[in-house]
């Protein structure tokens, strides 16, 4: 049995013999107060966030007793209380301005009520203000003021441009009260899914410590793998570790990987592996921001980027790497270079997400869901049991079910990218591992698809740009295969051809390798 502890997921204990066991992320608490008074933590949705800004508060109101057994039990001055302001944009969708401003009045509201404080002042930047002052005086002692979900209503209305400006501004205009408020302050938290810049958001906070890309922080959120097998031991019993690692954890800040908790305490509720986390969120508005430009959708496996790419970005400037990023769809790999030369290279985190943003994107294109299922059946067949007409039946039926009108909004029927997009999400969704780009002496292969002792090396063409059989010409011409030839048992050439008119399929060759 397990007791949720009030502060949270930062701490589940395990009620079998002494000693008890748990998920302790208090010293996060101490460290974070030692080392500093300003800070700003970006993580994705469902990661804790929420638990650990209330272990923040439960600690410096000195709540003890929330605390025995865990490291801040007996690493905390509980002689000093400090009053706390809670500051929480997530509960329900902003729709307007006028929205917004009333619920920053809500919020102002119920901290001066929990205080015993009457505010006087007209307007809210002027409330928050008195608020902090008030309570500092009251109580004779600084204030903590901890601010969660801080970026949701500007992400509620992010794909109304102008309403998102305004809203911006709004927010920019309560948040720098905090500023101003600096000698009535002891400690300050601000956490939220994405990272705006400074400047749009915190104009002033200088001194505002962003900890999300900060190696000694990277596992203030979420499992480690130690974590997973030390408290939950005795669920764990049956459960293939290897496969639980490779669909839950991999989430990583440059430091050590991390589980989401929330992925975790369901499928050891349900003890099924799916995609629990995914599910609770539709990124409709990055699936089509990713569309409408274009995106090579395989390279997500393997992309590298600089640190304006997954740093702080703005509503004039949003990237589909930085977006993706940050809503936890990828994640850092590595990290290499120097200060100013600094590169990243990302990824999935794992495949819960690798397979659920490859379906999402098929479900994006189609209005057809039932269709969509039925040649991802098709399909899988057609892998497993080589059969190529199968496999052709299968992708001519699904671009053929994606309405003209589709297609109007947009002139992708031409790009070669699109189609390649769709067979890497057909093939991914399905579990299959899949290279996009794959690097040969000769040049890249389009895509790699690999099961068993088989391989699949695919070329695509739109046959608008190039003759007609130029796919399968161009795999054999730069002996693509001889890279896996001593490798595999078999080694299949596609080559795929598309008609920007017709769009569609007219062209699909298959050649065995001899080997």
């Amino acid at each position: 049995m397990y007791k949720k502890l009030p502060i949270g997921i930062q701490s589940f204990k395990v009620m079998r013999e002494e000693p008890y066991y748990y998920v302790d992320k208090t010293y996060f608490v101490k460290k974070l107060l030692d080392n500093g008074k300003y800070y700003f933590l970006s993580r994705p949705r469902r990661f804790g966030k929420s638990l650990f800004v209330d272990t923040l508060k439960w600690a410096f109101l000195g709540k003890k007793e929330y605390f025995k057994g865990l490291y801040l039990e007996n690493n905390w001055d509980w002689d000093k209380k400090y009053p706390v302001i809670s500051i929480n944009f997530g509960s329900g969708a902003v729709r307007n301005l006028d929205e917004l401003k009333t619920i920053e009045r809500e919020i102002l509201e119920r901290n001066s009520r929990e205080y015993g404080i009457q505010l006087e002042f007209e307007t809210i930047t002027g409330r928050f203000f008195e608020l902090i002052q008030k309570i500092y005086e009251k109580y004779n002692a600084p204030v903590v003021v901890l601010v969660d979900e801080y970026d949701k209503p500007l992400l509620d209305r992010i794909t109304d441009r102008d309403l998102a400006i305004e809203i911006r501004e709004e927010l920019k205009n309560f948040y720098s009260v905090i500023k101003d408020a600096d000698q009535y302050l002891k400690f300050v938290f601000i956490t939220g899914v994405s990272k705006f810049s400074k400047v749009s958001l915190f104009s002033g906070l200088n001194n505002l410590q962003d900890i999300t890309l900060n190696p000694e922080y990277a596992v203030i959120c979420g499992y480690t793998q130690e974590e997973l097998e030390k408290v939950f031991w005795d669920r764990l019993e049956g459960i293939d570790l290897t496969k639980l690692m490779e669909w839950y954890n991999g989430y990583s800040w440059v430091g050590e990987p991390v589980y989401n908790p929330f992925d975790v305490l369901l499928f050891l509720s349900e003890k099924d592996f799916r995609a629990f986390w995914f599910e609770t969120g539709t990124p409709t508005f990055l699936i089509k921001l990713m569309v409408e430009n274009k995106y090579y959708i395989p390279s997500i496996e393997d992309l590298e980027v600089g640190e304006e790419l997954i740093g702080s970005f703005d509503l004039d400037h949003i990237y589909v790497e930085n977006l993706l990023f940050q809503a936890g769809y990828l994640t850092i790999k590595s990290k290499e270079g120097r200060e100013g030369l600094i590169r990243y290279k990302l990824g999935f985190p794992n495949l819960e997400v690798k397979y659920s943003l490859s379906n999402y994107l098929l479900n994006y294109l189609v209005e057809d869901y039932r269709k969509k299922e039925i040649n991802r059946t098709l399909i899988y067949k057609a892998v497993l049991e080589n059969d190529f007409e199968k496999m052709k039946e299968a992708f001519h039926s699904f671009f053929a079910s994606i309405p003209a009108e589709w297609y109007r909004k947009n002139d992708l029927a031409g790009y070669e990218g699109y189609y390649a997009s769709i067979f890497y999400c057909y093939f991914s969704s399905l579990g299959f591992k899949v290279i996009a780009e794959d690097a040969t002496n000769y040049g890249k292969i389009d895509m790699s698809v690999f099961l068993g002792g088989r391989v699949y090396i695919f070329e695509f063409k739109v046959v608008e740009y190039v003759p007609e059989g130029r796919a399968i010409e161009q795999l054999k011409n730069k002996r693509y295969y001889e890279k896996y030839v001593a490798k595999f048992n078999e080694v299949y050439l596609i080559g795929v051809e598309f008609s920007k008119e017709k769009r569609n399929i007219v062209g699909f060759d298959v050649e065995k390798v001899k080997i």
